[in-house]
């Protein structure tokens, strides 16, 4: 079973856990490591030969193009984050039009083709944020992962399918909709194989899960981290605790963790892996009148 490797590429001062105390337009003055980290990441994936999508923030590819054409070049898949990082539940649809759109196009020119997969910001599309979808659409995206099917204080639609499905819009098309990975368990799905809850759960347990996920439920796994989650130097920010705690616990022995999931198991980006389970995918969504 082939599964999907995707990181979200932003900066350590970007995250939501610190949209508190940092705001946007002080951004500049945080000194940038994202480049390093994620050519980091780079070597690892070209010594195993292994692609990867990369959900690319408009802000770090406006400020690092180089970076984005040398993903590129080295044959992963380029996605888009956004452009500033803002969770869909706090603006409106006329925002994430523009901020989407904005972000979609610094990329395409930077390319030179269509970017046809998206993730939101924290994976906030959530039932409230749902007409971000007919917007995804609208816009020529085709692949979208920013459903997570989960109960969090951030995002989160819990009952929202497992395993990669069709979202049915209103205009005739759909959306290939690829969720993070989770295992039910008591009535509830588990995360178990992305950003901090890769970082917190000991390596035997998300190994467990992927395997449960291929093996038990012939379905691809989907895995996702930050580059800045392989830097365990990078500055501290005085942020609360439980901030803190989410964003620094063990970055020391994440990038250790991910050299055995890569040697583990098999991995391709997000379009390659729904191209090979497409004809296994008979889940379908269908978008209501009332989002």
């Amino acid at each position: 079973m082939i599964n999907a490797l995707t990181i979200d590429v932003e900066d350590y001062f970007q995250v939501q856990a610190f949209s508190d105390v940092i705001s946007r337009k002080d951004w500049c003055q945080y000194p940038m490591r994202v480049a390093n980290n994620t050519y980091r990441l780079l070597e690892l994936l070209e010594q195993r030969g292994i692609h990867a999508t990369f959900f690319i923030l408009g802000w770090v590819a406006e400020r690092c193009p180089s970076l984005v054409r040398d993903i590129f070049k080295a044959g992963h898949e380029i996605g888009s984050h956004g452009y500033g990082h803002q969770m869909i539940n706090l603006g409106d649809e006329k925002s994430f039009r523009r901020d989407i759109s904005h972000a979609k196009s610094i990329l395409e020119d930077q390319i030179g083709i269509d970017v046809r997969c998206f993730r939101a910001p924290s994976y906030s599309i959530t039932t409230k944020t749902l007409w971000a979808l007919e917007i995804l659409g609208e816009l020529g995206f085709e692949y979208d992962s920013s459903i997570f099917p989960v109960h969090h204080d951030y995002y989160g639609i819990p009952d929202a399918p497992r395993f990669p499905h069709y979202r049915f819009l209103r205009d005739g098309g759909r959306l290939l909709e690829f969720p993070p990975s989770t295992l039910p368990a008591y009535g509830i799905n588990l995360p178990v194989a992305g950003g901090g809850y890769l970082r917190l759960l000991p390596y035997g347990v998300t190994a467990w899960a992927i395997r449960r996920i291929n093996e038990k439920e012939a379905q691809p796994a989907m895995v996702y981290l930050h580059p800045w989650e392989i830097d365990p130097e990078q500055p501290r920010v005085a942020a609360p605790w439980a901030s803190r705690f989410r964003h620094y616990q063990n970055l020391r022995s994440t990038e250790e963790k991910l050299r055995r999931l890569l040697d583990d198991f098999s991995w391709a980006s997000m379009s390659e892996v729904l191209s090979l389970s497409l004809s296994s995918t008979n889940s379908k969504e269908e978008v209501g009148d009332g989002l």
